[in-house]
C-alpha cells in the first residue's frame, strides 16, 4: 500500500473515530452515496475524470448539490452536470429529497392521522434538520393513490355477499376554490361464509341519485352478487338508487337513524317513553309478531303523537325487513351500527387534517383507513355471522310465480277458486 493511500485511510479513520454515532453514520452514508453517484455518472458519460476513451458520449460540466434527507440526517450529494443531455442518478428522485425509509415513515404517519404540519416536526425528530414542507408531504402521500385505486377496483365475484351495509360520513374539502362538505360513502358486506369485507368507498355528494347509482353500479360491475338485504339510512336518492341498480334485494331502514327521526318529533321529556314503545317492535320473537307490533305501537301513539304514528305506518315494510331473515342475524342487520365504527375511525383521522385540498385527498386518506380495517378483519379470521346461520339464507327453488297485485298476492290457484 502506498504512503499516500495509508495517509488517506488514516485521515478517514481518525475522522470517523472522533465522530459520534450519528455523525459516523452520516459520513459513511454520504461517502457511499457519493461513490455510487460517481460510478453511475462515469457509466453515463462513458469515461472517468480526465480519461480519454472512444466510448465517451459527453463531458462533465461542473456539479450541482442536492440535499437528501435520510433517517441518519441531512446529506449533501454532488451530482455531476453534463455539457449535452442530462444526468440524474437512479437511486435518487428528481423532486424528492428524502430516502425511501423516511418516505415510508411519512406515509404511515399521514395514514394514521398526523397532519401535514405535524409531519414536519416528526421528520425533524428523526434527524432531518431541514424538515419537510406541506407540499412535499402531499406529493409523497400521492403515491398512496395507486394502492387505494387497486383496492377499490378489485373484483368482488369470489363469492356471494348476502348483506350489504351503506353509510356516509362527512369531511371538508376545497372544490373549485370553495370549502364544501363532501361525503365519504362506505360499503361493507357480509359474505356467504360469514366474514366481513370492505366492498368500496367513494367521495362526493351523497344526497344525489346519480352519485349513489354510479357508486352502486360500480359495485355491481366489479362482480358483487347474491345480495339479499341492503341496510342503510334513508339518504336522499339512496333508496331510489338501490331500487334501480340492485333489483331483487330487500332494503332495511336503519332502526337507529329511524329512532333519531322519531325523537325529533317529540319533546325531550317524552322522548324516553316514546323510544321505549318503539323498541318493543324489535323485541318480538317472530316475524309475524314484529309486523303486528308496528301496528300496535302506531295505534297507541296515534292520539298523542300522530306524526310518529304516521312515520311508523309509512316505514313498516322497510323498518321490519330484517324479520324474514334468520333470527340469529337480527341484531346485526337491523341497523348500520356495524359500519359506524369505521365511520368514527375515518372521522378521527380526517379531523386532524381539517380541510382537505381536494376530494382526491379525502379519498386517499379514507381509503387507506378502510384498507387497514379490511386487512385486520382478514387477519383475525373471525366470522361476523356463523357459517351455519349463513347457510339458512340459501333461498329455496321457486315453485310458482305469484302475480303481484296492489293489495295482495294472487296465485293461479286463488284465481281458479275465485272463478269457481
Amino acid at each position: 500500500m502506498t504512503l499516500e493511500h495509508q495517509s488517506a485511510l488514516s485521515a478517514v479513520a481518525e475522522a470517523l473515530s472522533s465522530a459520534d454515532d450519528g455523525d459516523l453514520m452520516r459520513r459513511i452514508l454520504q461517502g457511499a452515496l457519493q461513490a455510487l453517484v460517481e460510478a453511475e455518472a462515469e457509466a453515463h458519460i462513458g469515461a472517468a475524470r480526465h480519461e480519454r476513451t472512444a466510448e465517451r458520449t459527453t463531458w462533465r460540466n461542473g456539479v450541482r448539490e442536492k440535499l437528501v434527507a435520510t433517517t441518519a440526517g441531512d446529506l449533501t450529494v454532488k451530482i455531476p452536470k453534463t455539457r449535452t443531455g442530462s444526468f440524474f442518478p437512479t437511486l435518487l428522485h428528481p423532486r424528492r429529497r428524502i430516502d425511501r425509509a423516511l418516505h415510508a415513515v411519512v406515509m404511515e404517519a399521514y395514514v394514521h392521522g398526523v397532519s401535514t404540519r405535524k409531519v414536519d416536526d416528526l421528520v425533524e425528530a428523526l434527524g432531518v434538520a431541514s424538515g419537510i414542507s406541506k407540499s412535499e408531504v402531499s406529493r409523497i402521500c400521492a403515491d398512496l393513490d395507486t394502492e387505494v385505486a387497486a383496492f377499490t377496483s378489485r373484483p368482488l365475484d369470489t363469492q356471494a355477499t348476502p348483506y350489504v351495509f351503506l353509510d356516509a360520513t362527512y369531511c371538508k374539502a376545497r372544490v373549485r376554490g370553495r370549502v364544501v362538505s363532501q361525503a365519504v360513502v362506505i360499503a361493507t358486506g357480509v359474505t356467504a361464509d360469514g366474514h366481513r369485507e370492505v366492498l368500496g368507498c367513494n367521495v362526493g355528494n351523497a344526497e344525489t341519485l346519480d352519485f349513489w347509482k354510479q357508486f352502486l353500479s360500480g359495485l355491481r360491475d366489479r362482480g358483487l352478487r347474491g345480495v339479499q338485504l341492503v341496510i342503510s339510512d334513508q339518504h336522499r336518492g339512496l333508496v331510489s338508487a338501490i331500487e334501480q341498480t340492485m333489483a331483487g334485494t330487500a332494503w332495511q331502514r336503519c332502526r337507529v337513524h329511524f329512532m333519531r327521526n322519531v325523537l325529533a318529533k317529540v319533546s325531550k321529556s317524552q322522548a324516553e317513553a316514546v323510544a321505549a314503545m318503539v323498541r318493543t317492535i324489535f323485541a318480538q320473537p317472530s316475524p309475524a309478531l314484529v309486523s303486528e307490533q308496528v301496528s300496535v305501537v302506531a295505534d297507541t301513539l296515534r292520539g298523542q303523537f300522530p306524526a310518529v304514528a304516521d312515520m311508523l305506518d309509512e316505514a313498516d315494510p322497510d323498518l321490519t325487513a330484517f324479520a324474514v331473515f334468520p333470527e340469529a342475524h337480527w341484531r346485526k342487520i337491523w341497523s348500520t351500527n356495524p359500519i359506524e365504527r369505521l365511520n368514527r375511525e375515518v372521522k378521527r383521522r380526517t379531523d386532524v387534517v381539517g380541510i382537505f385540498p381536494n376530494p382526491a385527498a379525502v379519498l386517499r386518506l379514507a381509503g387507506c383507513v378502510l384498507i387497514e380495517a379490511h386487512d385486520e378483519w382478514a387477519v383475525t379470521g373471525r366470522r361476523y355471522l356463523s357459517e351455519a346461520s349463513m347457510a339458512l339464507l340459501i333461498p329455496p327453488e321457486p315453485t310458482s310465480l305469484p302475480i303481484r297485485s296492489t293489495d295482495t298476492d294472487i296465485t293461479l290457484d286463488s284465481l281458479t277458486a275465485r272463478t269457481a
